[in-house]
């Protein structure tokens, strides 16, 4: 059997048995070499370490040193150490794969915040703040809710800025929304939920996590007034009330009372996935949908918008009789976020710096999004109302396709996403939806600029 050792100056791995003497630890050098272990330029060990560790006479060492110097695998010279020579070759890597989604040069894709705005300093200060004042027991397996700490931050801060009625014991932090979503549809289909709606046009992506965790899913229309509750009729719904998803208007305050009513008589459970709920833009405020039956509707909060996606932090706020089958499924899930992004969440809420963040995007949002609609060309029609990160613009009946749209776009390296893939059926108005939080701030007048252009072009 192979066997490692180390020496007492420099630390290699020699697959080398004692019984095939000098002639077999030539050739585990050699392999070495020429699987890259080895590297060229790199130092060996000293005879005298070598022959020590391997418990051989030195005088063995130095004569395999001298054959692979003479067949150009070794390179001595006096005073100073061997070292390997050219001559090894390094493997060869795979090609790298091309990318499947290259950064554009003008990013207007959706659901993405500015990353350039990042509050960098804040978000240090939060960190160092909570590592020095965190429990020593906070560094071992974390609870399958989330820390303490964060949902009793969170409770307060929803219930503040959102107007929903959170309990920090009904508090589930989720290693992001596609973990929440998956989770709970996990949940949901073990409590008898064979079915889970959808708005139509929604993200195709949470589709796929939901049925991949169970549920059949199917659409419901959206109209002008949000999601058609009429034609509700499953036991779960996912709804982007406040801000819906990609078109871009608010559920009715006559179809939350009639949404939430159903839920209640019925038995259902609503989703209410509250994406951006932080960035509205106009005095209408609008609170969450959980605050009318927060037995029957679970609120879903991210701060992927307002931070980053990459921190990977989103929450529940649950009903009471969904508390431990997510608990149980959570732990099932074995993943959560980081224990010093939570905490260091909970320090930039409580130190007002969340807040402050939330405010200078929102003024940055609305300015980019104002100068954008001023912009575009009479050609589109724009929808959805003054929130968000996104715009919908609609394409002339007798126009350019979808298609010719993002091929124009694509020609000038625009990232934009097109309508048709979130409709759940086919056949349906195309359209672009435009991301205005993504860019950086300056850079965006130049793909504002480039998106009028692509638009031009095929919509004169």
């Amino acid at each position: 059997m192979a066997v490692s050792w180390s020496s007492s100056g420099i630390d290699v791995h020699l697959g080398w048995r004692r019984e095939t003497g000098r002639t077999g630890l030539a050739a585990a050098i050699r392999t070495a070499i020429r699987e890259g272990r080895w590297q060229p330029g790199a130092a060996v060990p000293s005879t005298r370490a070598l022959a020590q560790d391997l418990g051989v006479a030195r005088g063995t060492v130095t004569r395999v040193y001298a054959d692979l110097a003479a067949e150009g695998y070794l390179r001595t010279a006096q005073g100073a150490p061997t070292r390997v020579a050219t001559a090894g070759a390094l493997p060869q890597s795979a090609p790298r794969p091309t990318p499947w989604d290259p950064a554009p040069r003008w990013d207007l894709r959706p659901g993405r915040p500015d990353l350039t705005a990042f509050p960098r300093a804040e978000w240090l200060a939060a960190t160092r703040r909570a590592l020095q004042e965190m429990p020593a027991a906070e560094l071992g397996y974390s609870n399958e809710l989330g820390a303490p700490r964060l949902r009793e931050t969170l409770a307060g801060y929803l219930a503040r800025s959102r107007g929903v009625l959170a309990d920090p014991a009904r508090i589930a932090v989720c290693n992001g929304y596609s973990h929440a979503l998956a989770v709970l549809a996990k949940v949901l289909h073990e409590r008898g939920a064979d079915e889970m709606a959808f708005e139509n046009p929604s993200l195709y992506l949470f589709r796929d996590i939901a049925a991949a965790n169970g549920p059949r899913v199917v659409g419901v229309e959206v109209d002008e007034h949000g999601i058609d509750v009429s034609a509700v009729d499953s036991p779960a719904v996912v709804v982007t009330a406040a801000h819906q998803y990609p078109m871009g208007v608010t559920l009715a305050p006559h179809r939350r009372a009639a949404l939430t009513r159903w839920a209640n008589e019925s038995g259902a459970f609503v989703l209410e996935d509250d994406y951006d709920g932080e960035f509205r833009f106009d005095n209408q405020q609008v609170g969450a949908l959980q605050a009318l039956s927060p037995e029957r509707v679970v609120y879903a909060g991210t701060a992927s918008k307002t931070l980053a996606p990459a921190l990977r932090l989103a929450w529940l706020v649950l009903p009471r009789s969904l508390v431990e089958p997510v608990r149980a499924a959570m732990l099932d899930s074995g993943t959560r976020p980081p224990i010093l992004h939570q905490l260091a969440l909970a320090e930039l809420i409580d130190s007002g710096g969340y807040d402050r963040q939330v405010r200078r995007r929102r003024t940055e949002y609305r300015s980019r999004r104002d100068r954008l609609l001023a912009a575009l060309p009479e050609t589109v029609t724009p929808r959805g109302i003054s929130a968000g990160l996104h715009l919908v613009l609609m394409l002339p009946d007798d126009g350019p396709s979808e298609m010719e749209v993002l091929a124009s776009c694509r020609r000038r390296s625009i990232g934009v996403e097109g309508l048709g893939s979130y409709w759940i059926d086919s056949g349906r108005p195309g359209g672009l939806i435009v991301g205005y939080g993504a860019a950086a701030k300056h850079a965006f007048s130049g793909a504002t600029q480039a998106l009028v252009e692509a638009l031009w072009e095929v919509t004169p």
